[in-house]
């Protein structure tokens, strides 16, 4: 049963109560989220924005009542990072964060697939992490997530949520920025993702956020000379 609301600070999500448990996601500054249990320091939670479900610290957490978070205003953060002044004095945010006061909402074009082209590519090297969904560290899915969330476009948290938005396209050569394309493993279950640029390029986080090229088969590393993940389908959302 729901046991509450809050806003949360910044933190990791984990699939069970402990700090040695798998982080599965991250929750942004300001992001709001269903409290579903509380047990001594931990806290489930059910994020509002895509419906994940974990536990973080209690300490991360602002219990808020219903009429607050119903008239609250916010400004996303676009920019790189941004460091601001809380309540609680200077913090570093991650873009995609959610603030209450007025922050400068940037937008790189006018034109919504070269926009989110020109987002993605601020992510360039930025460290992989499992369960990363911020400008410090991301996963495959948590990056397109974030990068969409940026342009008011809302996607499922998990690759294989992801695959079941949009329309297929037939051929590569159809893609444009901003769509994206899904890689499966040997057993046919998609396991990675990645965001579509110009001329059959993709950018994706594998070990960081790089960009390839992409091919019938999949994406070709020239580093490696070699191509590390098979293509299933190529999808637009936009």
């Amino acid at each position: 049963m729901n046991k509450g609301i809050c806003i949360v600070t910044v933190a990791p999500v984990r699939a069970e109560n402990s700090d040695r448990a798998e982080i599965v996601t991250e929750i942004l500054y300001g992001e709001s989220a269903d409290i579903l249990e509380v047990n001594k320091n931990w806290t489930k939670i059910k994020m509002h924005y895509d419906g994940y479900e974990g536990w973080m610290d209690t300490k991360q957490i602002k219990p808020v009542t219903e009429e607050y978070l119903a008239n609250r205003k916010v400004t996303l953060i676009t920019e790189d990072f941004s460091s601001v002044m809380t309540l609680d004095g200077k913090t570093l945010l991650s873009m995609g964060s959610e603030v209450e006061f007025p922050a400068v909402a940037s937008r790189r074009s006018h034109d919504l697939r070269e926009s989110i082209a020109l987002t993605a590519k601020e992510f360039l090297n930025i460290p992989y992490l499992w369960g990363g969904k911020s400008f410090f560290a991301v996963d495959c899915s948590g990056f397109v997530q974030l990068v969409y969330k940026i342009h008011n476009i809302k996607m499922p948290r998990d690759t294989y949520q992801q695959a079941e938005v949009g329309e297929a396209l037939s051929f590569v050569e159809e893609s444009q920025p901003g769509d994206l394309a899904y890689f499966e493993n040997s057993e046919g279950k998609i396991i990675h993702v990645g965001i579509m640029l110009e001329n059959q390029k993709i950018i994706h986080a594998s070990g960081k956020v790089r960009i390839d090229t992409l091919d019938s088969s999949g994406i070709f590393n020239k580093e490696l000379n070699k191509h590390t993940h098979k293509l299933r389908v190529i999808k637009s959302v936009l």
